[in-house]
């Protein structure tokens, strides 16, 4: 019952915010906003479709499932983070990369202390959120295939930031 509660929580999470995404690109395009990495935005969808899948299957497997209140306790603050990251960037903050020239880089919240904290927080989310059931293999690969992404997103990220 507990990662049923746990998942649906975690994909209703992400509907959130991909509504919000959505809201905040309309407001972008409205402003001038230009997109970047169109190609490889598909395969973040993917990637992050297939954790959750992955999660459940792996989870189905498991013949005496148990979890850890300290890493749900972790989870929850990872997310206050990231409403820290989301409140910082308003308008700003989405799934995609968008660009609007002459409007200068947000400087506050996190991003006074960091170049790219929205990414520590992808990756600490699908590292812990598998380890909170010992979900072993979902932990593994898809940090690593993560970190693969996310190479290619900060690198194509870096380069748009040098826009002006």
């Amino acid at each position: 019952m507990t990662f049923f509660l746990f998942i649906s929580f975690v994909i209703l999470l992400r509907i959130g915010e991909l509504v919000l995404s959505k809201s905040n690109e309309k407001w972008l395009l409205q402003n001038g906003a230009v997109e970047y990495g169109q190609r490889h935005y598909p395969f973040i969808v993917a990637l992050h479709v297939l954790f959750i899948f992955s999660l459940i299957f792996e989870y189905s497997r498991q013949p005496d499932p148990t979890y850890s209140i300290f890493l749900i306790i972790l989870y929850f603050l990872i997310l206050a983070f990231k409403t820290w990251i989301l409140v910082s960037l308003g308008k700003f903050w989405n799934t995609k990369i968008y660009h609007i020239s002459d409007i200068p880089l947000v400087r506050k919240g996190p991003y006074k202390y960091f170049k790219h904290p929205n990414y520590l927080i992808v990756i600490a989310e699908i590292a812990v959120i598998p380890m909170i059931f010992h979900l072993y293999f979902t932990a593994i690969t898809f940090t690593l295939l993560n970190v693969i992404m996310l190479f290619v997103r900060i690198k194509e990220e870096n380069r748009v930031l040098q826009i002006k």
